[in-house]
């Protein structure tokens, strides 16, 4: 008993360490994804956040002679709005005061560029965010206690939630969950469904009947699109009655862009299962499309909070693109021409992934 115990173990270990790219994958890419977030986000001396300052046109405006006389003007610009950026220092803190209008602070709100909209009425400072948020509340915290020790007019900060529709992170998080889960159905449903195929030997049989290798790909693509077209209705309407999100633009636009994505995520699971046979190395080669993605492309926070070098990069990934579409299109009211070059994007280099995973595609 003890020696077939230690056969069969010998067995499993041995079968692992034979396949490199099983001990890649499961060894040397955790590091390197280790090593490459930590240098991301540890080497970073200070932590940075972003507040929009709507400034009355009165001279005697609180907020125009606090700017002027406690911050120091920066030359930074990493959106059109940001014209004129101006910061405080607090410890480890630095927070970038942005002078816009009521408009503009929105679309900068919806976008996650900004924790914080400050407004000044009669003296008064309001600070409009949403409480749900948690970067929102920490903005509060550490800009109310530097601006209202300043404010000898003001005798409390006032906080005014944020109710406009797109501004808060319900809004901001849904759509990028949507991008999210139509990406992994994609790559999970279609990718690793071919390759465990592939290993059973069962591609091997399909090919041997008088089946249609165009067929069988083309109903692999119209299930899992159903799949998605349903993921994408459950979730909306979920979202819907739940925490009131609406699509704000237009429906061609959004469905433009739920196939664009779709058959983007679609050609790389056919390029990415194309020669793969070994399901573990599959599973590798998935995790590492999905999550770099998952952790840079802005779902669940802001892109924006990353260093600056790394933003025009992390822009045009394709789940950036992605969740940045279908953000425009929920919470600004896009329409088709608005987001029409991540539509070409998508749908080019979706086209152009799918003919070259089906020019190099092991059937057996």
């Amino acid at each position: 008993m003890l020696k077939q115990f230690t056969q069969l173990l010998s067995i499993q270990f041995k079968e692992f360490f034979r396949e490199p790219g099983a001990l890649f994958w499961s060894f040397i890419f955790p590091i390197l994804m280790s090593f490459a977030l930590g240098m991301a986000f540890s080497d970073k001396p200070e932590m940075s956040q972003h507040a929009a300052v709507v400034i009355p046109a009165s001279d005697s405006s609180f907020l125009k002679t606090y700017l002027n006389n406690n911050c120091t003007k920066s030359s930074s610009q990493k959106n059109e709005y940001e014209k004129n950026v101006d910061y405080k220092k607090l410890g480890k803190t630095t927070t970038h005061f942005i002078p816009a209008s009521w408009k503009e602070s929105e679309i900068m709100m919806k976008r996650g560029q900004i924790e914080i909209i400050l407004t000044e009425n009669k003296g008064k400072i309001n600070y409009h965010f949403d409480p749900a948020n948690f970067t929102s509340r920490l903005a509060y915290i550490i800009v109310s206690g530097m601006i209202d020790g300043k404010n000898l007019l003001s005798t409390k900060s006032v906080i005014k939630p944020l109710q406009t529709k797109g501004t808060r992170y319900i809004d901001f998080l849904v759509p990028g969950l949507l991008a999210m889960g139509i990406m992994s159905s994609c790559l999970w449903g279609i990718s690793y469904g071919l390759i465990e195929k592939r290993s059973k030997k069962l591609l091997r049989r399909l090919v041997a009947t008088p089946m249609k290798k165009s067929l069988f790909m083309i109903t692999m693509f119209i299930s899992r699109f159903v799949f998605a077209v349903l993921e994408t209705i459950a979730l909306l309407t979920f979202a819907y009655y739940v925490f009131d999100v609406t699509i704000q633009g237009s429906i061609i636009a959004f469905a433009a862009v739920i196939i664009s994505g779709s058959f983007f995520f679609m050609g790389l699971s056919i390029l990415l299962a194309s020669r793969t046979a070994n399901t573990q190395v599959g599973n590798g080669f998935i995790s590492a499309i999905t999550m770099p993605m998952m952790l840079l492309s802005g779902i669940f926070f802001s892109y924006s909070n990353f260093p600056d070098v790394m933003i025009p990069i992390i822009k045009y990934l394709p789940l950036t693109l992605f969740a940045d579409s279908l953000r425009s299109i929920i919470n600004e009211g896009f329409g088709v021409m608005d987001i029409i070059q991540p539509l070409l994007i998508l749908s080019i280099t979706g086209l152009t992934t799918f003919f070259i995973g089906l020019k190099i595609y092991k059937w057996y």
